[in-house]
């Protein structure tokens, strides 16, 4: 189905949420319809933020929002929807609409597997009404869930369409892009040059992936990652256990700006227990880049300021990979906490490819490896 049906169908005239690569269409088209336009189109932090601010929505105007996400953002949207929400608390009605990632008897990489399987009961659990939408699925009958729905939202509850792969489509093309010019790949080589055998927790989405493959190429042992392949925000949270239950070893989180923002109190945490054996680098392209490359606010935060004002000890921006290596090698050798911005590109290889361990085996080898650093 063409998305401008889909979306006319609907009837919405506000949008909030984070994108989504299995709803790449529906992004696509509200970026070249209304751009970022607090009005009608919003690209939230996280799903729960993406909700509150629909929710604001229909308390300044009285209509029906719609907040789009992939499906593992639910999670986030528990204690809004419950608590906010629900007819037994505000009764404010909302429409969702949710990417179907790792949906039974379709393949999709294993964060996504139980994730996949739980959707839909999660979604009813919750009293969200959901209809799936397939590239099956007709006008008719998609105007149908959407007059069943108004029933639904006219008592203050909410629904939900759930969105198979390739269920939407847009023929329009959008480019994403900024004035970077290091590639993120590129700056995890030189963040592994210097990092060496020290563990190195990194962030969901291609950063992960393209660390893998530089481990491969560099024909190095996988035993050092912890490749965070979902639970997008909290690799540094995660890094910051490690750092803490580890103090003489130097621990290396490699970070995006998507994530930061998603769960950006993990920041004020670590700047309070300012481990001094962390290094944080942020790897900012201001772009949601794995589903897609729909911006973030990332690339308009002084991300210095913010890391200072945290308690972060030593924080510098680098956009060069001269001044990468040296910002790298300090924070190595440096007892106290890190961070490390720094500017990149959008994009990545065409053919970059995936772990070939499950996750399960990086766990099991990354926890040998540190009960080896241990001694």
């Amino acid at each position: 189905m063409q998305v401008q049906k889909f979306v006319e169908i609907i009837g919405a005239e506000f949008y909030a949420g984070v994108p989504d690569s299995q709803l790449k269409a529906l992004c696509n088209y509200l970026i070249n319809t209304y751009g970022i336009d607090s009005r009608h189109h919003v690209i939230a932090a996280n799903e729960g933020n993406a909700a509150a601010l629909a929710a604001g929505y229909h308390l300044a105007t009285g209509k029906v929002p719609v907040v789009y996400m992939q499906n593992s953002g639910e999670g986030n949207i528990i204690n809004p929807v419950a608590s906010l929400l629900n007819d037994k608390v505000y009764a404010i009605p909302m429409i969702f609409v949710v990417g179907w990632r790792g949906e039974p008897g379709v393949h999709d990489e294993p964060q996504h597997i139980y994730q996949g399987e739980v959707t839909i009961k999660l979604l009813e659990d919750m009293d969200i009404k959901p209809f799936i939408v397939g590239k099956e699925t007709t006008e008719e009958e998609l105007k149908a869930a959407m007059d069943d729905f108004k029933t639904v939202l006219a008592q203050g509850k909410d629904a939900a369409f759930v969105i198979r792969k390739g269920a939407l489509s847009y023929d329009e093309k959008v480019v994403y892009k900024n004035d970077n010019t290091m590639m993120r790949e590129d700056i995890i080589r030189h963040i592994t040059d210097v990092s060496g055998e020290d563990p190195v927790i990194s962030t969901t989405g291609k950063a992960s992936r393209e660390l893998f493959e530089i481990r491969e190429a560099k024909k190095m042992s996988h035993k050092y990652d912890f490749l965070t392949v979902g639970s997008m925000g909290h690799s540094s949270s995660i890094a910051l256990g490690v750092a803490e239950s580890m103090p003489d070893t130097k621990i290396w989180c490699i970070d995006g700006d998507g994530a930061v923002l998603m769960h950006m109190g993990a920041m004020a945490l670590l700047g309070a227990n300012a481990p001094k054996n962390m290094v944080h680098v942020l790897i900012n392209n201001g772009a949601h880049e794995t589903v897609g490359g729909m911006p973030t606010v990332g690339g308009n935060i002084d991300w210095i300021g913010v890391a200072k004002s945290c308690g972060y000890p030593n924080a510098v921006s680098v956009d060069t990979f001269e001044a990468l290596d040296e910002a790298l090698k300090a924070a190595k050798n440096r007892g106290e906490l890190s961070l490390i911005e720094v500017k990149c590109s959008i994009g990545a290889r065409e053919d970059l490819g995936r772990p070939t361990t499950t996750a399960l085996e990086n766990k099991e080898n990354f926890m040998a490896y540190l009960k080896e650093l241990k001694g």
